[in-house]
């Protein structure tokens, strides 16, 4: 499912997005460990690579999205604060009472929620490449001549 899309279109699907994607973040934790045949685990590694950064890339264009909608939704407030306030209020001024607004905090919130979840899944990216390294030095190590590593 193209997360993306569907939370472009729906808000309120922020929260099934990301049950779906932490429950995807605990099997890409195992897929970082190395286990079993060397051959067969090195011949995996560019489909996983290749879901698991499209997966990242996915998180990171919801947060791009939330940061734009939260844009619009500060300069909307901030409009409301220089148009509408009873006396002349300085830019900082807006700014500070734009902050303070209930949905603006709630949007910075959810946007620091879709943030960490996004950094959850860097830190297996980080792993994958870890997997990676060592994979390809237990590789060199067999064609040296030892056999005998083992996982």
């Amino acid at each position: 499912m193209n997360w993306y899309s569907v939370i472009s279109k729906d808000i309120s699907q922020i929260p099934a997005a990301t049950v779906f994607y932490e429950s995807e973040l605990l099997q890409a934790k195992l897929e970082c460990k190395i286990s079993g045949n060397v051959e067969k685990a090195v011949a995996a590694m560019p489909g996983i690579v290749e879901k698991r950064f499209g997966q990242i890339q996915e998180i990171e264009a919801i947060l791009e999205y939330l940061n734009i909608e939260h844009r619009r939704l500060r300069s909307k407030h901030f409009r409301k604060y220089q148009e509408t306030y009873a006396r002349v209020l300085s830019s900082r001024d807006c700014e500070k009472y734009v902050d303070g607004e209930s949905e603006i905090v709630d949007f910075d919130l959810l946007i620091n929620e879709i943030a960490l979840l996004r950094n959850k899944w860097l830190a297996v990216s980080k792993g994958l490449d870890q997997k990676s390294y060592a994979l390809s030095n237990i590789v060199r190590l067999r064609t040296a001549g030892m056999e005998d590593a083992s996982l």
